[in-house]
């Protein structure tokens, strides 16, 4: 066994992290994750920790399940990868199948890749070139949102918003529309209180509407997050935004991209937010709960239309030049097929709705703590903002990493979470019971009221 000593120096020694300033990692003490079981994840000294952002918003069913862990046992002991460049494997065509039978209808053709970022690249890419093979090359601009994240390849930064992460990269970055974040812009205009109403999406969508009127013929694909933008910090949108969005798409021959990598798979309460709003996007992305938390796998799904620009006679150079060494991996794609079977044989869907309820009703009692200035919830995801004075709004000083701080709080208590700034996020595993959830939430009230104590 290895040396645990060892372990956390090489980990700041060789391991740069994600999102993570390694100066400050550096100095301070970090969980080396060793094994999971269920909802808890254990260090290499054998702690225990509530997984309450589900591997990032990855994990559904739990960690160490039987039937993933067979899935992946069975496909290795087959094949472990072969290339999909001009050959297929069992499972990828399986689960492509699976896929479009449980997406939105119009949803008939699948791409794979590895992460969500990739698959909103995939997405960007095929917009531009399916009106370069119509012969609409002028189509060749996207219309997006405000505190938009798509990811971290150079396409899906582009379609992003959120400065904080996007500004150093302006320099690479193409031009795009840009609307204002449908929540934000919503408390603008009428407060907090009635920010997700029906009449507010009306008086938001004029605006909307009247950009697309004047910009349409140049604009080919409106890119936006499905009813919530979750990196921003749980921005949910105002009731049938989405839909507008879709209509005013489908009046200006436009086609609309739908990012559901955080919330499919049953994060809104629904398989796909899609449903849940009552639209069929042109384009969908997919990943994180796609295998149930366990492998990189993404997906990109779009319409027969769509497909059908791409024939054409090899001549021609009609065809999508993308692919990846590891796309429709098979154990990636094993796994994802048993991550369906979990969902239909355990009821996750059904079990799920008494936890949304559950949540919804404990995250009232969040209002009332001095440093919570808003409290925002999308099916099973909530965020619960940190302000230094509730009366003005006024957000404590960056440096001072508050988020952070009360995360630290919540990992003595045994529930290791990770904040957007100082956005807590309250993003467990579907599989969570009621009083696991109780708990998380009782413990992240404390957290938070230590804040008073400084």
């Amino acid at each position: 066994m290895l040396n645990r000593k060892y372990l956390e120096e090489w980990d700041k020694e060789y391991f740069w992290h994600p999102f993570t300033q390694m100066k400050v990692y550096r100095e301070e003490e970090n969980i080396i994750v060793e094994r999971g079981e269920g909802v808890y994840v254990y260090d290499i000294y054998g702690n225990k920790y509530l997984d309450g952002v589900a591997s990032l918003w990855c994990n559904v069913h739990g960690h160490n399940h039987p039937k993933l862990n067979q899935a992946v046992i069975e496909q290795v002991q087959k094949i472990a990868h072969f290339t999909t460049l001009g050959a297929s494997n069992v499972p990828a065509i399986v689960f492509a199948k699976n896929l479009v039978e449980i997406t939105p209808p119009k949803l008939t053709k699948v791409f794979y890749s590895e992460d969500g970022a990739e698959a909103m690249e995939i997405a960007i890419k095929i917009a531009y070139h399916y009106w370069h093979n119509k012969g609409e090359k002028q189509k060749n601009k996207f219309v997006t949102l405000s505190e938009a994240y798509h990811g971290d390849t150079i396409g899906s930064v582009s379609v992003g918003g959120i400065n904080i992460f996007h500004e150093k990269y302006k320099p690479l970055l193409f031009d795009v529309y840009k609307m204002p974040s449908p929540y934000l812009e919503a408390v603008k205009k009428v407060g907090r209180e009635k920010a997700l109403e029906y009449d507010t999406t009306k008086l938001l969508i004029e605006e909307v509407e009247e950009f697309i009127f004047k910009n349409h013929q140049e604009i080919a694909a409106f890119v936006l997050e499905a009813g919530v933008q979750g990196a921003a910090g749980i921005l949910p949108f105002p009731k049938g935004y989405l839909k507008e969005v879709r209509r005013i798409c489908d009046e200006y021959n436009i086609l609309m991209i739908v990012d559901e990598v955080a919330t499919g798979f049953g994060r809104s309460g629904y398989m796909f937010a899609s449903e849940k709003e009552g639209i069929e996007p042109d384009i969908m992305a997919l990943g994180k709960g796609i295998t149930g938390g366990y492998l990189p796998l993404a997906a990109t799904l779009v319409t027969d239309d769509i497909f059908n620009a791409f024939l054409g006679e090899f001549r021609e150079a009609k065809h999508f030049y993308h692919g990846h060494t590891y796309t429709g991996n098979p154990i990636a794609c094993n796994v994802a097929i048993a991550n369906l079977e979990v969902f239909e044989e355990e009821q996750t869907l059904k079990k799920l709705q008494p936890k949304i309820k559950l949540l919804e009703e404990r995250l009232k009692e969040f209002w009332e703590l001095k440093h919570v200035g808003d409290v925002r919830q999308y099916g099973f995801m909530a965020g619960v903002e940190l302000v230094k004075d509730k009366e003005k709004m006024e957000p404590f000083p960056y440096g001072e990493r508050t988020g952070f701080k009360v995360a630290k709080e919540m990992l003595k208590r045994g529930i290791w979470v990770r904040p957007l700034g100082d956005v807590m996020v309250i993003m467990p595993p579907l599989v969570i019971s009621e009083d696991e959830l109780n708990y998380f939430l009782d413990m992240l009230k404390e957290s938070i009221k230590t804040l008073e104590e400084t």
